[in-house]
C-alpha cells in the first residue's frame, strides 16, 4: 500500500495568498494554479487584469512541475535542439510546459504538489510562485 502526501484545498490557498500578495507588490496582476502531486488541479485564481493566455499556461506550469517534479524553468534551459531533453515540451498532449514560472512544492523530498503563475515575465512568474511557496513553510 501506498501512503501519498498531497497538498490540502487549504495549503492551496495559502500558496495563492502568498502569489497575489507578490503580484501585487511587483505590479502584475497573475494567473495561479495549484495542482496536486500528480498535476490534477487543486485551486485556481485569475487577479483582474491578468492575460487571457496565461489562464490555460499557468495550469500547465503547475502540471509540468508537479510530473516532472522539477521547476519549468530548468526545463527551457534543458529544451533546446541537439539537446536530449530536446522535444519533451510536445508531451503529455502539448500541457508540458518549459516556460519559467512552475514549481513543485516539496515537503522533505517528496513533492506534494506544484504551482504555476503567469502574466508576468518568466522571472516574474517564477518570483510569485517562490514568494507562493516561502508563505506555505512560514504558515
Amino acid at each position: 500500500m501506498l501512503s501519498i502526501k498531497r497538498l490540502s484545498l487549504a495549503d492551496a490557498h495559502t500558496l495563492i495568498e502568498g502569489a497575489e500578495a507578490r503580484s501585487r507588490e511587483i505590479g502584475v496582476p497573475m494567473c495561479i494554479a495549484v495542482t496536486d502531486e500528480s498535476g490534477n488541479l487543486v485551486a485556481f485564481s485569475r487577479m483582474d487584469g491578468s492575460k487571457v493566455l496565461s489562464i490555460s499556461l499557468s495550469a500547465d506550469k503547475a502540471f509540468t512541475s508537479a510530473i516532472s517534479r522539477r521547476p519549468t524553468h530548468e526545463y527551457n534551459e534543458l529544451c533546446q535542439p541537439g539537446s536530449l531533453v530536446f522535444g519533451i515540451h510536445t508531451s503529455s498532449g502539448g500541457r508540458f510546459s518549459i516556460v519559467g514560472g512552475g514549481l513543485p512544492v516539496l515537503d522533505g523530498e517528496d513533492v506534494i504538489g506544484a504551482i504555476g503563475c503567469s502574466s508576468g515575465t518568466p522571472e516574474q512568474d517564477r518570483e510569485c510562485a517562490q514568494a507562493a511557496i516561502d508563505r506555505l513553510q512560514n504558515a
